[in-house]
Order: C-alpha cells, then sequence, then structure tokens
C-alpha cells in the first residue's frame, strides 16, 4: 500500500499502491510490468451438474458447504483460492484474467501495464509515486478492454503483486501483498444519532418559534397596511369636524339722502 501520510489509500471501489521502483533492478527497462490483482480466499461458487467432478484445489477460510435443494441435479462448485494456484503463464486479458469477468469466472485480472521505463530508479525528490487501482470506469463492461483498471467489484480482500512479462514470458515477480479491504458503505439506518430525542424536541421548539414569528410579522404588516390607507388618523372623512361659529351681521344700508333742499 502507498504512504499513510496520502490520504485516501481505500474506497469502496479503489486502493493505492506505491509504485515498484527500485524493485526490477537488473532487469532491461523494455520489459513489461503488469499489476495482478486476485482474490486470495476459495469460496463456493454457482451449482453444477450432479456427476461433474470437482474442480481440483484447496480452499482456505471457506463457509459451509451449502446444500442443493430437494430434487435439485446442481451442486455448489468449491473455487480454489487465486493467490496459492496462481499461473505466471496466463496471458493478460484471456479469459483467466479478464476484468469484466472477475471475480466469477476469472479468479484474477491483470492491468496497469507498462514498461520498466516509466519506473524511473531512484524516485525523483518531491514526486508521488503512486498507482490508483479502480479508477477507469469508462472500460468497465468494455469487453474489447480486458485488461481495464476498473471499479473493485465489491469490498474483498484482494491480494495483488507486480509480475515482469518479456514476450509473454515471466521473468520476475514481487511477493503477494497483505490483504487489501476496502471501505463499505453504511445503511443509513445503522449510523447512531447522539441525543436524537433531545434533538428532535429541539427541532420541535423551533418549528413552533417559527410559526409565531410569521404570524407577528403578519400582524405588523397588516397593521402598517391598515394605517397607511388613513385608517389611523389624519382623515378629514372620518374625523369628528371642528364646531364652526357663524356670526350673524346685519347689515346697514346706507339710503340716498335726498338732495338738499333749497
Amino acid at each position: 500500500m502507498a504512504s499513510p501520510t496520502l490520504g485516501g489509500l481505500t474506497t469502496s471501489s479503489t486502493f493505492t499502491l506505491e509504485q515498484p521502483r527500485c524493485v526490477f533492478t537488473n532487469l532491461q527497462d523494455d520489459v513489461v510490468i503488469w499489476l495482478v490483482v486476485a482474490v486470495p480466499k476459495g469460496r463456493w461458487d454457482a451449482a453444477r451438474p450432479r456427476g461433474e467432478q470437482p474442480r481440483a484445489g484447496v480452499c482456505s477460510g471457506l463457509p459451509v458447504r451449502p446444500h442443493p435443494a430437494p430434487g435439485s441435479l446442481l451442486i455448489p462448485v468449491l473455487v480454489p483460492a487465486a493467490v496459492r494456484n496462481f499461473n505466471n503463464s496466463v496471458s493478460p486479458g484471456s479469459p483467466e484474467r479478464e476484468f469484466q469477468k472477475f471475480p466469477t469466472s476469472a479468479l484474477a485480472y491483470m492491468t496497469l501495464n507498462t514498461t520498466l521505463l516509466n519506473y524511473p530508479c531512484p524516485k525523483p525528490t518531491g514526486e508521488i509515486a503512486v498507482l490508483r487501482v479502480g479508477s477507469e470506469t469508462s472500460c468497465a463492461e468494455d469487453n474489447t478492454r480486458p485488461t481495464c483498471n476498473g471499479p473493485l467489484p465489491g469490498p474483498g480482500p484482494y491480494q495483488v503483486k507486480f509480475l515482469a512479462l518479456r514476450d509473454s514470458n515471466p521473468v520476475a515477480e514481487t511477493a503477494w501483498s497483505d490483504l487489501i479491504t476496502l471501505r463499505t458503505a453504511r445503511q443509513l439506518s445503522s449510523i447512531p444519532t447522539t441525543g436524537s430525542g433531545r434533538s428532535a424536541g429541539m427541532i420541535a421548539l423551533t418549528s413552533i418559534l417559527s410559526i409565531l414569528f410569521a404570524i407577528l410579522l403578519a400582524v405588523l404588516v397588516a397593521m402598517l397596511v391598515f394605517c397607511g390607507s388613513n385608517a389611523c388618523g389624519g382623515s378629514s372623512s372620518f374625523s369628528k369636524p371642528e364646531a364652526v361659529t357663524v356670526r350673524r351681521y346685519n347689515t346697514h344700508h346706507v339710503y340716498d339722502q335726498p338732495a338738499a333742499r333749497l
């Protein structure tokens, strides 16, 4: 695995490895380095017809053998562990090494091939030399690319190694890695919540206060609208008229005086 300081070493479908720098030091630069990803343990696989001979191999860590259904002509198949029975001479991309068939009928696949020239030794200072296994999603179901570096189909565990080939012939290999187990997503119902009762009460209280605040705000807006329509005073149509005192005046008529008599 890569250095723990990198972070994100495993996800639900990928994991990160250190590049094999300064490992194949005695080989020529044109040698092709392949990454082998394999199932480390045997398992009981799909059923087979009765009378067919079981496949050879020893499986470790297997669950209890399932019984066939009454009247069924099929019985379970014992699938050997890929790591213990791995054959380095099987060509990359062959049906036994095809990613799209992993891990049902192909118990191992080979990917991330490159020449040794791309793994210079020593590593340049400050360079992050890692490989992300499972990062290609576009070719996961493309049967024309059997060496696809597609997402891993499950949490595993898996084991990996690097295999050096020259003209399809194995010339060197590394040891198998330790078991690599990917992350598993948890069901939402299985995640414990601390203080869930108090949180629900706080949510209810917050909702009630929000409703009351909205009602109060609506009342204030209604009052402002009502006062703005001259309903709060200052309107002559609804205000009480002031008393008006009308004084009566007698008009003094000035009569024309007749001309003074001579």
